[in-house]
């Protein structure tokens, strides 16, 4: 066991000695402050929140609940449920809906992929509500499917019951939440996310642009979502990336459309400035092999099944220090992607990553005469 891990933990080191020369280590400051009821600034590929203010508080979210509107449908296409081509007729309620709109007509017939442009792009009511019918027939039903799909991804402290984010007491949303859902959208979808840089969308002859401001300031910056309303105050979730570290933040309540985009590139300049990312592990690296009883084979290759990052403040990489636990006495029959202890990666006294240590491969029950002389081994472990 504990050579095992000497060689887990010198793996470490091999990429520490190997990397490339970092910038001293700097003081962290305390972050900007923002003006905003909550906010937070996430890793999108570690999940480390780096900085937060109220990030687990129930909110009103406006427009922001429109991601979680077309992450749905972007699960609807990939699963073949429906198409970018097909025709969504109009309803009254959807045309009729207040606040910004796409400007369908009822009646009329439009592309799946046009009202998703519609309503990531315009940010359009109208289109929202003519999706959210085609998929599930009314928008409370699609109302739903969203809250089925917030408990399946983990999200604790959302409830939507519309798909626009018009306001509703009971409609609420958390800035983890949202920066959650936003890296989901990213990493999911990929091939629908890059809508969301996109600056303007014409349909019907309007033109409308993206109510984003950082995609005009900030090159490195290629989405997310704006939302408003007055209960709502100015909201904007953003997602940039520089070199290989992509920030998400999520900034709720502010005073003004040029105060959630300051704030926002106040808190993305923040994150790049003093917190660095790096990768640690691919998926399926063998970390690895511990003794397996009653088993066909007496050994099994253990590792990661998702690839291992880690966000630390910048100059401190060096300082990283893992450690793995191997659960005792590891009894066959064992599946791959069976947890079978944990790897943990601290800077200091912190844990910055922590991921279960899993079986790369499958090991079968050993023969009748293998698992009797097992029996007989363990007796005097």
């Amino acid at each position: 066991m504990h050579t095992r891990l000497f060689q887990l933990v010198t793996s470490f080191f091999i990429i520490i000695v190997f990397s490339t020369v970092h910038a001293a280590q700097l003081p962290i400051p305390k972050p900007p402050s923002t003006g905003a009821k909550a906010f937070v600034i996430m890793d999108f590929d570690s999940q480390r929140v780096v900085a937060e203010q109220k990030s687990d508080e129930s909110v009103d979210p406006a427009s922001i609940t429109k991601l979680m509107t077309a992450y749905v449908v972007f699960n609807e296409l990939a699963s073949g449920n429906i198409a970018l081509t097909d025709m969504v007729t109009i309803s009254e309620k959807a045309w009729r809906t207040p606040g910004s709109r796409m400007f369908v007509e009822v009646g009329k017939q439009v592309s799946v992929e046009d009202l998703l442009k519609g309503m990531i792009i315009q940010s359009g009511n109208d289109a929202t509500v003519a999706l959210a019918e085609f998929i599930a027939g009314s928008e409370e039903t699609f109302a739903t499917m969203m809250n089925k799909t917030a408990e399946d991804i983990g999200l604790k402290g959302s409830h939507f019951v519309n798909s626009t984010g018009l306001p509703d007491e009971t409609h609420h949303m958390t800035a983890w939440d949202i920066a959650h859902l936003a890296a989901l959208v990213i990493r999911d979808h990929p091939e629908y996310y890059k809508w969301y840089s996109e600056k303007e969308f014409t349909f019907n002859d309007i033109t409308q642009y993206n109510r984003n401001k950082l995609l005009w300031r900030d090159d490195s910056v290629d989405g997310v979502k704006t939302g408003h309303t007055e209960s709502a105050g100015y909201c904007l979730v953003t997602s940039a990336q520089k070199e290989n570290m992509r920030l998400i933040t999520v900034v709720l309540g502010t005073g003004s459309a040029n105060a959630r985009a300051d704030a926002s590139q106040a808190l993305l300049n923040y994150g790049f400035r003093f917190f660095e990312t790096h990768k640690l592990y691919d998926a399926g690296a063998t970390l690895a092999s511990s003794r397996i009883w009653k088993g066909k084979s007496d050994a099994v290759s253990l590792g990661l099944d998702r690839m291992l990052y880690v966000t630390i403040p910048r100059g401190q990489y060096e300082a990283l220090d893992a450690s793995m636990k191997v659960d005792n006495r590891i009894m066959a029959p064992v599946s791959a992607g069976t947890p079978l202890g944990t790897v943990q990666v601290r800077l200091g006294d912190d844990i910055v990553a922590e991921q279960p240590l899993v079986s790369l491969q499958d090991v079968e029950e050993g023969s009748f005469w293998q698992r009797i002389t097992d029996e007989a081994l363990l007796y005097f472990e």
